[in-house]
């Protein structure tokens, strides 16, 4: 048996479905799970998962105990016929995710305490708060907004302001979940002290009604309410006695003994529009939610006991946060890079420069019209950010001065063009579907398509990429990859073989995408260019193939090898998207935050409580295929003498 399963197609710019073995997506859902993390967190309650529990089970001697019921809780029945003789009397539960609610946990416990569980259960955990606190950011809000954007030019500056809709709207309806505590605390202004917003009693019957909590607070400063943060802790007992907290570390009671987790990390909520606030002046934050999402308002003044505050679950209306999603946001709204752009543009721009942009919601487009070319053409694949670019034209009433194309760059012609040779092809790169740093040499595949339509001595750019790799050590990203063995001890080979064995399959061994600036590291090797992508030339017919090797020059735990894209604009200007600067002298790594870098894990993890390992070398073998748009790759580690 067949099944179809999604994979973006670099050499398209598209997801495309292709025909895979009947267990590919049960290999991908084991391989790329956080399940081995899970098991490493000591304060967590863990429920395997069901076709591992029952050989768990026998292998730790309970079989005679435990039955597993391989059933969603709301599929099992109760009495003399059914899963369960009789109604549990102790409900033990794991269904939460870094928003508490978002697995679905309030409809579950709702129909539990209502068909599987005695009135007077007990339950563990036994309860959960949820706390907040409000905070002036403007690196976290650049996630979500639209900032001006500022242009320098020889006529003065020019600024490329957003819609009224994209300032106006609330922003994306889902949560923003990161590792917060690698967020810098220079990067945000503490406006309340931690407000504990609402409680959930899972002994008692929960319900999964839409409901807001109201918490009043005078601010610790003034400034301007933008971002809500927050977490949560469980109290296992009654008593409060044990208990497990996803504070960060300026919250948490003992900031030493923090449990380092990814699958429960911390919220991050934007507020429908930044409002300001004063020191001492009282307001309102509420808290709403539905059965499974919670967002934030401000009030400014308390609701009486029994008001509800209606306001409905924020959803995109602009089309901006359909589009970009957070990291993108973050890209644009970085004048720093936009600055380089510009930088690199007045090298190459004539006055009679016929510029066509190929980038998914770029605004290359309108840099280059505000640096005097001639003409400019932008392509947008899909109807979406033709609307949005339309707009965004629009706004800075450039509709008339920029000729906006819905189409796929492939299928461009002359009279798209209005008959005119492109003296200029520009783009970021970027592309929607792209997943892995080399998704976007798509850009190359475009190039190669619309060569016919280049001018003689057209210039591309980027003119070239390269991609780079640096061997690490995490400091805790590891886990995720790291056998478990014995768990509060239960033997749990059985996971660790499963985990394995999915690891052996295909896809499970090419790398994977992880957002580095959240999961420190230190680099053990000097970045090395592994492999040239010319720009200038069309995408070759044959593989381009790379062979070599890394030296370790730090002692460490070679955990991965990490892999990014760098684009040369020019000769003298390169934007990477890893690396931003050579490593500390102890390896430590600044890593690009709007991007995601390529993570190849070694197999097996190193121990960590092994000694640090010698310096080494490792091998590495990676072919781009052009027919694919893939890159495959294989490192090894090899021993070499102490020096």
């Amino acid at each position: 048996m067949k099944i179809f399963c999604s994979r973006a197609n670099p050499t398209t710019g598209s997801v495309e479905w292709l025909e895979e073995d009947e267990h590919y997506d049960y290999h991908q859902e084991i391989a790329r799970s956080s399940y081995a993390d899970m098991l490493h967190d000591k304060d967590r309650v863990f429920k395997p998962m069901a076709d591992a529990a029952v050989e768990i089970v026998e292998k730790n001697g309970f079989s005679d105990k435990i039955m597993v019921i391989n059933k969603h809780s709301t599929e099992v029945t109760v009495g003399p016929e059914g899963d369960m003789p009789c109604r549990a009397n102790i409900l033990v539960t794991e269904l939460f995710d870094t928003e508490l609610i978002g697995e679905g946990a309030l409809p579950s416990y709702e129909h539990a305490h209502r068909h599987l569980v005695e009135e007077n259960c007990e339950a563990v955990p036994h309860r959960a708060t949820v706390y907040a606190q409000l905070v002036e950011s403007r690196r976290m809000w650049s996630w979500n907004k639209l900032f001006p954007i500022r242009v320098q030019t020889s006529l003065g500056e020019q600024v490329i302001v957003p819609p009224v809709d994209l300032e106006n709207c609330p922003g994306a309806p889902s949560v923003c979940d990161i590792q917060l505590n690698q967020v810098s605390p220079a990067d945000f202004t503490v406006l309340s002290d931690v407000l504990p917003m609402f409680s959930i009693d899972f002994s008692k019957q929960v319900s999964s009604s839409a409901a807001c909590h109201s918490r009043q607070f005078e601010p610790l400063t003034s400034g301007r309410a933008q971002v809500v943060l927050s977490w949560w802790d469980i109290e296992m007992d009654p008593e409060g006695k044990i208990r497990c907290t996803t504070a960060p570390f300026w919250a948490h009671s003992d900031p030493e003994e923090m449990q380092w987790r990814d699958h429960w990390m911390q919220c991050v909520y934007f507020l429908p529009q930044e409002e300001p606030v004063v020191q001492g002046s009282a307001l309102c934050l509420v808290a709403h939610h539905d059965d499974y999402c919670v967002w934030y308002s401000l009030q400014r003044t308390s609701p009486e006991k029994n008001e509800r505050v209606h306001q409905m679950r924020p959803v995109c209306d602009c089309q901006a946060h359909l589009l970009w999603n957070r990291p993108r946001f973050g890209e644009i709204n970085d004048q720093d890079r936009t600055d380089r752009y510009i930088q690199a543009l007045s090298t190459v721009l004539k006055p009679d420069s016929v510029c066509l942009c190929v980038s998914d919601g770029s605004l290359l487009s309108v840099l280059a019209h505000h640096l005097g070319v001639e003409q400019v053409f932008t392509v947008e694949s899909s109807a979406a950010s033709h609307k949005l670019l339309r707009k965004i034209f629009k706004a800075n009433h450039l509709e008339d001065k920029i000729n906006l194309i819905e189409k796929r760059p492939e299928l461009l012609t002359s009279e798209d063009l209005k008959d005119r040779k492109v003296s200029l092809l520009l783009g970021e790169p970027f592309f929607t579907t792209s997943l892995l740093p080399w998704h976007n040499l798509y850009f190359w595949y475009v190039r190669t398509a619309v060569d016919r339509h280049l001018g003689p001595g057209a210039v591309v750019m980027p003119q070239a990429a390269s991609l780079h790799a640096v061997i690490v050590e995490f400091r805790d990203l590891w886990r995720i990859r790291s056998p478990c063995g014995d768990c509060e001890g239960f033997d749990v080979h059985v996971m660790d073989d499963m985990i394995k064995r999915a690891l052996d399959f295909r896809e499970s061994r090419e790398a994977e995408p992880h957002p580095l600036w959240e999961y420190p590291c230190r680099s053990l090797s000097e970045p090395q260019q592994i492999l040239a992508f010319d720009f200038r030339q069309l995408v070759p017919p044959r593989p381009l193939c790379a062979e070599g090797t890394m030296e370790l020059r730090r002692p460490g735990r070679s955990h991965a090898a990490v892999l990014w894209m760098e684009y040369h604009l020019t000769p003298e200007c390169t934007l990477s998207t890893g690396l931003l600067e050579p490593a500390d002298p102890e390896g430590g790594c600044c890593w690009n935050r709007h991007c995601k870098q390529a993570v190849h894990f070694f197999s097996p993890v190193p121990d960590p409580r092994a000694p640090l390992g010698s310096p080494q070398t490792v091998s590495y073998a990676v072919e781009f295929h052009p027919d694919t748009g893939d890159v495959t790759m294989e490192f090894r580690l090899a021993d070499t003498p102490d020096s």
